[in-house]
């Protein structure tokens, strides 16, 4: 079962995310900033992965430490469903267009956390959505789920269809790199023998 539950509590921030490899594309969100639920519910549909997030922020101040504690959960939930990661696929791709926009993301299960993430966003808001978030949510992400991830919007005018490309290929890319390889049998993919 590549399943996992992780809570994280602060003075700022109260998160708890559920995550299901083997899913079917649901979610259940309640994260207090709808923009964010919409970018997540991306996710899970396009990366096949059930997601049950819920969480309650320091939104009278601003979005920052939400968006931010819910990539860093969100990591640590998939870092405990993966386990050793054995028979995964590791890598992942994927290109998505969104009208004007076309994003490409790639991921590696690497054990190693990296962001290269180049995205100019067409305007700094997106609606009351800071677009600044979207690196902190791919910050905390790959922090904590030690992964190498490369983010790169190609194209866009309109900062909505932007970040929503980034997100349809994340879920794309992830759902390649946490396939089970028939052909991988046990063995985890690195001559290292560990990831």
């Amino acid at each position: 079962m590549r399943q996992a539950k992780v809570e994280r509590n602060t003075q700022e921030t109260q998160i708890t995310v559920g995550i299901n490899l083997d899913g079917e594309g649901r979610c259940a969100l309640a994260t207090g900033v709808p923009f964010l639920d919409h970018m997540i519910e991306q996710i899970a549909r396009h990366g096949l992965v059930d997601l049950d997030i819920q969480a309650r922020g320091d939104l009278h101040i601003d979005a920052h430490h939400t968006v931010e504690d819910i990539g860093i959960t969100l990591g640590q939930a998939l870092a405990r469903a993966l386990g050793d990661k054995r028979g995964v696929r590791r890598y992942g791709h994927a290109y998505v267009p969104l009208d004007e926009a076309l994003s490409r993301v790639v991921i590696d299960l690497s054990g190693r956390p990296g962001l290269e993430m180049h995205v100019e966003f067409a305007r700094a808001r997106i609606g009351d959505f800071d677009a600044d978030l979207v690196h902190e949510f791919f910050q905390g992400f790959v922090n904590h789920a030690l992964v190498t991830l490369h983010v790169d919007n190609l194209r866009g005018r309109n900062a909505h269809h932007q970040a929503e490309t980034v997100f349809k290929a994340f879920g794309r890319a992830l759902r390649m790199a946490v396939e089970l390889d028939p052909r991988a049998g046990a063995s985890v993919p690195s001559t290292k023998g560990v990831l």
